[in-house]
């Protein structure tokens, strides 16, 4: 008998060491006996998105920001949509080149098991107070207690990176896409390379309507998308409808 119950307190003492902190991207669910915390992660690093880097096989996350999806867009200035997951991954690659090896320090993991960190580079610039500074990711609140809230308030009075429009926060935006394969992240070869399998074409025309055209349509083959002009791909005719583009009539 005496087994037993030894048996059921120590299984319930390794149910109540699990820590939950629940928020969209992260969702922190780990168990406090994984093991000892590990060692910083130093190396050259690969861009997921921008805010998710690569070293030797490790996910790592930027702890306390939150960087636009990879497949996400914002509006600029004028009201033009372009690709500001892609526009802030690029300048997170640029940004790690200047300076290598890049060195992250653990704080925990989420349920992804990316190793959630603190990092820095070469030169020992914070990556992630660089990235929310020049407006090309967020404070988060959730995570961060506002560590970053100066470097963004610089942003938004600059209108640097995202400020320069409007946006949807990325939390949000994951929320609305929650059930889109699209929505996932992709490494940084992948989405610099035009549609990234997303083969509907969305196009200006010189009086400004907004037209996307689908395979097998007359005017497909002929049609190019330049992005800097607010042209864009999407990834199903749902999506370039909701976003206020209309099918091509031939």
């Amino acid at each position: 008998m005496r087994l037993v119950f030894a048996t059921v307190a120590a299984v319930a003492a390794l149910i109540t060491q699990f820590v939950v902190q629940r928020s969209g991207d992260l969702d922190l669910t780990v168990p406090n006996w994984i093991g000892p915390s590990p060692g910083p992660i130093s190396g050259v690093a690969s861009v997921i998105d921008g805010d998710t880097i690569e070293i030797h096989g490790q996910r790592i996350r930027f702890n306390g920001i939150d960087a636009p999806e990879s497949k996400q867009y914002c509006s600029d200035a004028k009201g033009f949509d372009y690709p500001c997951g892609r526009q802030s991954a690029e300048a997170l690659d640029a940004f790690l080149a200047a300076s290598r090896p890049v060195q992250c320090g653990f704080v925990t993991w989420d349920r992804y098991h990316r190793f959630v960190a603190n990092c820095q580079r070469a030169d020992g610039v914070s990556v992630a107070a660089w990235m929310v500074e020049h407006g090309q990711a967020l404070d988060w609140p959730t995570y961060s207690n506002g560590a970053y809230a100066g470097q963004q308030a610089k942003a938004k009075a600059s209108k640097a990176g995202l400020w320069v429009g409007t946006f949807q926060f990325p939390w949000d935006w994951r929320a609305q896409h929650s059930d889109d394969p699209q929505a996932a992240p992709v490494p940084l070869f992948a989405i610099g390379n035009g549609n990234s399998g997303c083969n509907i074409k969305g196009n200006i025309s010189a009086d400004g309507e907004h037209i996307y055209h689908v395979p097998g349509q007359k005017f497909y083959d002929v049609t190019r998308i330049s992005e800097s002009k607010g042209e864009r791909w999407f990834c199903s005719e749902a999506d370039a409808r909701s976003a206020g583009w209309r099918r091509s009539k031939r």
